[in-house]
């Protein structure tokens, strides 16, 4: 929440979150077509969001992490457009939108912040398109990482050794690679010294490297 609200009405916006969710390892938290009422703040946790093909496969569209928003993509046509699926037990707290609303509309600097997160969204739609769209397999899960790791960093973890919640082969869907692809790109950083992995834990030795990866493809 916005760090400059009153005492007020940060018990205003408290008062909303109905309730919060427990959801177990494998289980969804909302999945397409579900209607829409409410947005989902991450308590502990992680989730991953993804939408299936006519043909039935799926296609991951992102993975979210404690301190963070789920739910936008039900705001346009109030059904959600994606499955939300747990990677491992998680708690959310439920914040009803309709209530949100008609908050925002009385504290604009809450209005403000909603605004906020609906645009980091977008931001990061356009970073997938980058990434699928211009960047080699290297380049790819080299962002993939540094995104990451900036994330979990901003919430207090540690910047260099993180716990792969998600499988190489959801990694491998959501960069647009196969798994071989994901595999061979993990080995082939381990061997140039850039990181360390131990099954899910993965240490980056040189976040440097990482970003000197990256860079080149702006470059080119």
């Amino acid at each position: 929440m916005p760090v400059d609200l009153s005492v007020n009405d940060l018990d205003r916006i408290e008062n909303i979150i109905q309730k919060r969710k427990r959801v177990k390892r494998g289980e969804q938290l909302f999945r397409n077509g579900d209607s829409f009422h409410a947005l989902y703040a991450i308590r502990t946790g992680f989730f991953k969001t993804s939408v299936s093909s006519t043909d039935g496969r799926e296609q991951v569209t992102g993975f979210q992490m404690a301190g963070e928003i789920m739910g936008l993509d039900g705001i346009v046509s109030d059904r959600h457009t994606c499955d939300a699926l747990a990677l491992e037990d998680a708690e959310v707290c439920i914040m009803p939108f309709d209530r949100i609303e008609e908050l925002s509309r009385e504290i604009n600097a809450l209005q403000h912040h909603v605004h906020k997160i609906m645009s980091r969204e977008i931001v990061r739609e356009h970073g997938v398109m980058l990434l699928l769209g211009s960047m080699r397999a290297e380049e790819r899960v080299a962002a993939f990482l540094l995104n990451l790791t900036q994330r979990l960093h901003a919430r207090g973890f540690s910047q260099s050794e993180l716990v792969l919640r998600m499988t190489r082969e959801e990694i491998g869907s959501y960069l647009g690679l196969k798994l071989e692809t994901v595999s061979r790109t993990f080995s082939k950083f381990q061997e140039d010294g850039i990181v360390e992995v131990k099954q899910k834990n993965l240490h980056i030795l040189n976040a440097e490297a990482l970003k000197l990866i990256v860079n080149a493809a702006h470059c080119e």
